[in-house]
């Protein structure tokens, strides 16, 4: 069998080590911004800011302190691209504005096929899913199951903060 050609990074955490191979072909403009963010640092020392056990861990966004940091431009939502979310698959996070995505990320912890696009209206549109988890889903899960508390206006927060100490691009 060929090795794939997809681009794979390794998100090194402070609970273990993430590997997802990304989907260029599919979702080529939210695989380019994640790996711009990657190739930038901007991923280090951010945190699983959100953890919601039976569905998902979202990070990318904030430091342990709970700053927001800056980002680039908002991104064209690929949630048409036909990859649906699955337990496994990570995909861009955003607000209720369809092409609204920057640096955030959520894995998906089950099948969340509500999360899926339904049609064009802003609350059928989706989240675009870009990759799948290849291994480190028992770390994925076990971030999934960190005490989690509200700090500030923001729930689902671990009590201890869940670090990304390093996104790097394998291939």
């Amino acid at each position: 069998m060929p090795m794939s050609t997809q681009p794979v990074v390794k998100v090194q955490t402070n609970k273990g080590e993430i590997v997802i191979e990304l989907n260029a072909e599919k979702a080529p403009i939210s695989t380019e911004n994640f790996l711009k963010y990657a190739r930038d640092g901007f991923y280090e020392q951010t945190i699983f800011h959100r953890v919601i056990p039976g569905f998902m861990i979202q990070g990318g966004g904030f430091t342990a302190e709970m700053a927001q940091k800056k980002t680039a431009g908002q991104i064209k939502n690929e949630a048409h691209n036909g990859l649906k979310n699955t337990r496994g698959s990570i995909a861009m996070a955003r607000t209720q504005v369809v092409d609204s995505a920057t640096c955030q990320f959520f894995i998906n912890l089950v099948n969340n096929s509500f999360l899926d696009h339904q049609g064009t209206a802003p609350n059928q549109y989706g989240y675009a899913v870009f990759g799948q988890v290849t291994a480190g889903m028992e770390v994925v899960d076990a971030i999934a199951q960190v005490p989690t508390g509200t700090q500030g206006y923001h729930q689902d927060v671990p009590k201890e903060p869940v670090l990304i100490e390093s996104v790097s691009i394998e291939q």
